[in-house]
């Protein structure tokens, strides 16, 4: 159970970074603090269902990828992926949390 825990904390920190989101604008969006967030990375909180469904729809990822189904990496070849994470980029930091804050009331 442990290996499973250390696959689904790696690719969840994987999806983050290629997603080019911090631990912070992930934590907003799931509507917990940032620690929460990097204990879920480090493997030392487990993740509801809930919070995979939300993890996944953030990253734009399955998932089951993300519950270590299928290949080991993102596919960083993925457009829609690499288009997001150029623009999220391009934004200021206050903008970007603006953004994240209205993402997450699009969902509820």
């Amino acid at each position: 159970m442990e290996k499973k825990r250390e696959i689904i904390a790696g690719r969840i920190r994987e999806a983050r970074k290629m997603a080019g989101l911090s631990q912070s604008q992930v934590a907003t969006i799931l509507g917990v603090q940032r620690p929460a967030v990097s204990e879920i990375e480090a493997g030392n909180r487990k993740v509801t269902a809930e919070e995979v469904a939300q993890l996944a729809e953030i990253f734009d990822v399955e998932a089951n990828w993300l519950l270590g189904e299928g290949e080991d990496k993102v596919d960083l070849h993925d457009t829609k992926l690499q288009l997001a994470a150029r623009e999220l980029k391009k934004l200021k930091k206050d903008d970007l949390d603006r953004l994240l804050t209205l993402l997450a009331s699009i969902r509820e």
